[in-house]
């Protein structure tokens, strides 16, 4: 009688890769909402979390930069204090910064979609600047959308105040999170060998 044993692979190594990376990233995302500052024009601080979504899109892609940001979001509503300054639980969805976080996943897919196409990841640090600032802006554009949206049903603000108080008042941050983002996927650390 022999007794004959194979090995099973029940899921790719290249997927445990990503599933890490996802993690990795909604981890950063959650560390990031850490940093945040008062701002004087909206309900809403002014936090790190952008830049988490903008990395998510850029380094892992449309799919598991949505899913990554969606992972965060998931562990913010189920009790993880990775909201901004440590909030945490499903609260946080029907808040003033309620309309923000439903379109960050959406934000994230959109970069990664617009640094890699539909086809395959490829080198962010080889994606012209232009590329990877013009995907970033579109992901803004989500989130202010969103943020717009919430903060006109949550606060029952007008659309004008709500543009005012939801995105107008966030632009020099982004453009600095922006920079930084590109300056990380250009450092030699994240660069392919």
């Amino acid at each position: 009688m022999s007794a004959e044993t194979r090995n099973v692979e029940l899921v790719g190594q290249e997927v445990g890769k990503n599933v890490a990376r996802a993690a990795m990233v909604a981890a950063l995302t959650g560390a990031f909402a850490y940093v945040s500052f008062p701002n004087p024009v909206s309900p809403v601080d002014i936090t790190l979390q952008g830049l988490g979504i903008f990395l998510a899109g850029v380094f892992l892609g449309p799919v598991w930069g949505g899913a990554s940001i969606t992972l965060y979001l998931v562990a913010g509503a189920a009790g993880a204090p990775v909201f901004q300054g440590g909030a945490a639980g499903l609260g946080q969805f029907v808040g003033s910064s309620g309309g923000y976080l439903f379109a960050f996943p959406v934000a994230a897919a959109a970069i990664g979609a617009l640094v890699h196409g539909l086809d395959g990841l490829r080198d962010p640090s080889e994606v012209p600047i232009w590329r990877l600032v013009g995907a970033m802006t579109v992901g803004v554009a989500i989130i202010y959308v969103g943020g717009i949206v919430g903060l006109m049903l949550v606060l029952g603000m007008g659309p004008w105040e709500a543009f005012l108080a939801g995105a107008a008042a966030f632009i020099p941050a982004e453009a600095l999170k922006m920079a930084a983002a590109v300056g990380i996927v250009n450092s030699e650390e994240f660069s392919a060998e």
